[in-house]
């Protein structure tokens, strides 16, 4: 007696194809964009935070620089930019960039595992890279009028003039958008088994603000910090966004910076995809998947 076995189609259901792996991304970015708009009191951190956060930095500048602000000299001579303003809004705006990214992209699959539907999700004939990666859709558009409102009121509350073009400020963002995000897929990665990481999120964005030169030059550290801010994209982000928002430099001055973001952004976009098949893998042999 012999069993027949039957061989499943190509077109079968029971294997991730690419139709439904741009389904999945479509529903999964879909639906992140109904918690968006159905829950619209997040919009008002977009308005406050701009404003808080740089206070902070801001008002020291203002008290250490002396009552004449005389001490403000010697901060042009070490950075170039006579608009100290200006010159922390941008620093401090990229870090709440990159913080943002982490909690939110970081944690989106730990938000799945807390509702009860990462498991289930799972199961399903879908490249499982496609559930993080329709995530960060909507939330990618959300920081980009993120950051257009923080340049509306950094110009109207602050006083700042971003004297440099709109346009090499863009392709800045964009450039940098692989660099930031690639880093907050690799969070999410360890999430997974890990089921939280807020010490590695506590770290990191430490790490950016203080080596990356979020509120003075990275040529005042130490000498040993200094190679450290060399491997931080953020650093360049930073240099380069203050480039083209704040000076008249043009295109040559930032392009050094602009190269170099596109290799840190490859490098992340990878090893966040590797991060995650591993941890994935290693997650479903372990059983982590269905813990809460």
């Amino acid at each position: 007696m012999t069993v027949e076995t039957q061989s499943l189609p190509a077109g079968s259901l029971a294997r991730p194809s690419f139709s439904s792996d741009l389904r999945a991304l479509w529903a999964v970015a879909y639906r992140e964009w109904l918690y968006v708009v159905r829950y619209p009191t997040w919009a008002l951190s977009l308005l406050v935070w701009p404003v808080i956060f740089p206070l902070l930095y801001l008002l020291t500048a203002r008290a250490l620089s002396g009552a004449d602000g005389s001490g403000l000299a010697q901060f042009q001579a070490n950075t170039g930019v006579g608009d100290y303003v200006g010159y922390i809004v941008v620093g401090t705006t990229i870090w709440m960039w990159q913080n943002v990214v982490l909690w939110n992209v970081g944690f989106s699959l730990r938000g799945e595992q807390m509702r009860g539907t990462l498991e289930s999700n799972w199961l399903m004939p879908t490249r499982r890279f496609t559930y993080l990666l329709g995530s960060s859709i909507p939330h990618l558009l959300t920081m980009m009028l993120f950051l257009a409102i923080s340049a509306f009121e950094f110009a109207v509350l602050f006083g700042v003039r971003f004297e440099g073009s709109l346009w090499l400020a863009m392709l800045v963002v964009l450039v940098s958008i692989p660099s930031v995000y690639g880093l907050g897929f690799a969070f999410a990665s360890l999430v997974i088994t890990a089921r939280e990481a807020n010490a590695f999120v506590f770290l990191v964005r430490g790490l950016v603000m203080i080596f990356c030169g979020i509120t003075y030059p990275v040529n005042l550290l130490p000498a040993w910090m200094q190679p450290i801010a060399a491997f931080l994209p953020q650093t360049y982000i930073i240099r380069a966004m203050r480039s083209a928002a704040l000076s008249t430099a043009g295109l040559e001055a930032i392009v050094p910076d602009l190269q170099i973001l596109l290799v840190f952004g490859l490098a992340w976009l990878v090893l966040g995809y590797g991060m995650f098949q591993w941890m994935e893998r290693r997650a479903r042999k372990s059983g982590a998947i269905g813990q809460y």
